[in-house]
């Protein structure tokens, strides 16, 4: 009887589990980002672990520490890989960790789902492996410099990561404002997992930008949105999602209210919209009650990466869910308010993007 059950069995999967792998910052100066990524997820698996599981299947997520460093995310993901325990990758938190989980995965045909990143590099050219929920760092900052552009804003700088991830996001900016013949004003730069951010206020300070696109992390954007109004910056600071929305309020204090952040999942207290609903009453439930967007971001993608599972039936394997995934759409499923739509040429499932603005005792309003 073992033997049949390994005959159609992947790795990672045996007729009572499902077993996934999850390398992402959990300590460090990026830490929260994984925290509440992992507890959206866990709280969504863990209620439908309640109920049965899938075909009988309980979830789990094996989740490794990167601290954020791409030489970690690799080792972890060898080890994940390698072990013959895990049927997935999962919600990976960055953009320069998942570009070195991408060579391994890829060659072991292992599905990389969902990662925490709109980088171009998860995106073109395809990989069949990989199924991207969120939209992408050029989707968020063509909608920040439309914004900036449509209320008059014509000088325009870039505080952004020194890495992949901040290369991206600055790519993007001079993307979206190449397309209406500008550019940027001025650049600086911060070092991963740093929050030594005095050379880049010497160096856009004198310049006195009406606005500044952060492309970074919480630890580094509070430092440098601090130190530039300490000195007497009175422009607007502009950011993308990665950088961890309630993190950041959290980090800034009072410095917080009129930071600008663009999101690619719904506003987590409104809770019109059913998927937000359905994310309050099952963190609730799992007896977590401070709702973030990083959570509800995790929480979907549990959401959506359990419908392909159902979709892929009792014999489940990597291509059958691969396979699946690929027929999810709007025509044929609702999350409840936040359209995914994926098919065999296309594994970037959505395209949404909103704006916030923090507000006083580290709220957000959109």
């Amino acid at each position: 009887m073992l033997h049949c059950v390994a005959a159609y069995a992947e790795a990672g999967v045996t007729d009572q589990k499902i077993v996934l792998g999850q390398s992402a910052a959990f300590s460090g100066p990026a830490a929260q980002l994984g925290i509440q990524l992992y507890a959206g997820a866990k709280a969504y698996f863990d209620q439908v672990n309640s109920q049965g599981g899938v075909f009988g299947r309980k979830i789990e997520i094996q989740k490794l520490d990167d601290k954020y460093e791409a030489d970690l995310a690799a080792a972890n993901t060898k080890t994940l890989v390698e072990g013959g325990e895990v049927f997935a990758l999962f919600g990976y938190v960055g953009t320069p960790t998942s570009n070195a989980a991408l060579p391994i995965f890829t060659q072991a045909k292992v599905p990389f789902f969902a990662p925490f990143t709109g980088a171009q590099t998860l995106r073109e050219p395809f990989n069949r492996y990989i199924f991207n929920i969120r939209g992408s760092y050029f989707d968020e900052t063509e909608h920040l410099v439309d914004r900036l552009v449509n209320i008059g804003v014509k000088h325009i700088a870039v505080f952004y990561q020194n890495d992949a991830y901040g290369k991206t996001g600055l790519a993007g900016v001079e993307r979206a404002l190449g397309k209406r013949n500008m550019q940027t004003t001025d650049t600086a730069t911060v070092e991963r997992n740093s929050t030594e951010v005095a050379k880049a206020v010497s160096k856009l300070l004198p310049k006195r930008p009406d606005a500044i696109i952060q492309i970074s992390a919480y630890a580094s954007c509070s430092a440098y949105i601090k130190e530039m109004r300490k000195a007497g910056y009175t422009g607007q600071f502009y950011n993308v999602s990665f950088v961890g929305s309630q993190a950041l309020a959290d980090a800034l204090g009072k410095d917080g209210p009129g930071v600008v952040i663009s999101q690619v999942v719904p506003f987590p207290w409104h809770e019109a919209a059913p998927i937000v609903a359905e994310y309050t009453k099952v963190m609730h439930k799992a007896g977590i009650h401070d709702l973030n967007f990083s959570s509800l971001e995790g929480f979907i993608d549990a959401k959506v990466f359990v419908e392909g599972l159902k979709r892929a039936g009792r014999g489940l394997t990597r291509e059958r869910l691969i396979a699946a995934l690929e027929t999810i759409n709007t025509s044929n499923y609702d999350t409840g308010g936040f359209d995914v739509n994926f098919s065999p040429t296309s594994h970037n499932g959505s395209k949404f993007v909103d704006m916030t603005v923090i507000t006083k005792d580290a709220k957000f309003h959109n």
